[in-house]
């Protein structure tokens, strides 16, 4: 999958990420029959407004606010001597829509400094001796082709989210087929919001991605056993000839008592040529102190050689083409290969509180790009759930991102990204008020 979609960046939600990592815990293994099939599912809906953005302050409907809205179905089977069989196909769905899919809130609008040719170091059309308009109308096309991919599930797979089966043993477990990432689940697990909301610490890291947070054609082994927790992740590119092309490495190790825990994890990426890609490694603690919690992490990202962007000079030079042409193009895809690589700090901490149907949580994010764009962002607000039952709650969510000079992040949902602002060093506000329904 591109790193580059969000559906693999972003930003997405975790309450079921525990189901992942805890496959072979006491939940599953405490079944009630010998086999059993669930449908399950979550409808989580509401109203956002969002500054700061090129139409100003927009309003809409808007399906996860806290989390993503989903169906799906689940099973196990047990076949006894501490043996078990899982599966779970799990489908996005958009309450406002009923699409599989979505766009963010600004659409195909990048930042500044990825569609302006000025900031992304390439010279001008005099320099070069093109026509006026042919530097940024080349960046325009390119542009149009990656923004195809900004967006959740943009190519509308049916279970986006998740499709496993996987054998429960005394010893572990290993499961087989799309699957949330080791590194992921310890970001999630550390994050106050556990990525529900745009005050999830991940909403400020929309594009370029920071984590896979799901991964296709993935075997891992998880066990969980007292207090210790662990995952190890392959999933090969599949990429005939070449194994390494696109191939994910992913490892997790935590320790949980009743009043503390603490978590790390690991995901390397290959690129399309075979290139170390994205590296995120996370490390997370949390104390439970009675109807209160806090939590906090620090995520590494490091990514020299951005996947997706090999045949960027293809698009502009295809084969057969004048040398000056090849240049040009070589040229342009240097540039775009320079402006998408990563090396960053995100941090974030946060505070929660539950006192009977009421819960409140305050967090603060930061990400510290260590780039030559230098585009850091902090993000900073409250959320409040009212639990009107076990299975429906109300949630309102204010949160404030404030932009350096060269970075321009709107806030999203859990199901959604928010997008650009108007231009780099543009701040934005984020409220909405949803209604969440779990079934």
């Amino acid at each position: 999958m591109n790193k580059h979609s969000s559906s693999n960046g972003t930003v997405l939600g975790l309450r079921h990420v525990a189901l992942a990592s805890a496959l072979c815990c006491a939940g599953l293994a405490q079944a009630q029959t010998d086999s059993s099939v669930t449908l399950y599912g979550l409808a989580d809906v509401g109203i956002t407004s969002v500054s700061g953005l090129k139409a100003g302050t927009v309003t809409q409907v808007a399906s996860g606010i806290m989390e993503g809205s989903r169906w799906g179905i689940k099973g196990t089977e047990d076949m006894g001597g501490g043996y078990k069989t899982i599966f779970t196909l799990e489908a996005r769905v958009e309450l406002d829509t009923g699409a599989s899919s979505n766009r963010p809130i600004t659409g195909s609008q990048l930042s500044d400094r990825f569609s302006q040719a000025a900031l992304l170091g390439l010279p001008s059309d005099v320099a070069l001796g093109l026509p006026v308009g042919t530097v940024q109308g080349t960046v325009n096309s390119i542009d149009a082709a990656l923004a195809a991919q900004y967006g959740v599930n943009v190519n509308n797979a049916v279970f986006d989210r998740q499709a496993f089966v996987g054998l429960i043993t005394p010893v572990g477990a290993v499961l087989a087929g799309r699957q949330y990432t080791p590194a992921y689940e310890t970001f999630g697990t550390y994050d106050i919001m556990a990525t529900q909301s745009a005050l999830s610490a991940g909403q400020i890291v929309q594009f370029p991605a920071v984590f896979e947070i799901r991964t296709s054609n993935a075997l891992s082994y998880r066990i969980v056993k007292d207090g210790l927790s662990g995952a190890f992740m392959y999933a090969p590119g599949e990429v005939a000839g070449d194994a390494g092309k696109g191939r994910l490495y992913g490892i997790n190790a935590g320790y949980k008592t009743d009043v503390f825990s603490v978590g790390l994890g690991y995901n390397t990426r290959n690129n399309e040529l075979g290139e170390k890609s994205l590296t995120s490694t996370v490390l997370g603690a949390s104390m439970n102190m009675g109807s209160s919690k806090i939590s906090t992490l620090v995520a590494k990202i490091k990514d020299d050689n951005p996947n997706g962007l090999s045949t960027i000079s293809n698009l502009i030079a295809p084969a057969g083409s004048l040398a000056p042409i090849v240049a040009f193009g070589n040229l342009v895809e240097s540039k775009f290969v320079e402006a998408f690589k990563q090396d960053g700090t995100l941090f974030h901490i946060g505070y929660r509180n539950v006192i009977g149907p009421h819960t409140i949580s305050v967090a603060y994010n930061r990400y510290d790009d260590k780039r030559p764009a230098n585009a850091d962002v902090k993000s900073y607000g409250a959320a409040y759930t009212y639990a009107l039952s076990k299975r429906t709650d109300l949630n309102a969510v204010l949160v404030r991102f404030d932009n350096s000079a060269n970075a321009q992040v709107a806030p999203g949902g859990n199901g959604y990204l928010g997008g650009v602002t108007a231009s780099a060093g543009t701040d934005s506000t984020g409220v909405a008020f949803g209604i969440r329904h779990r079934f």
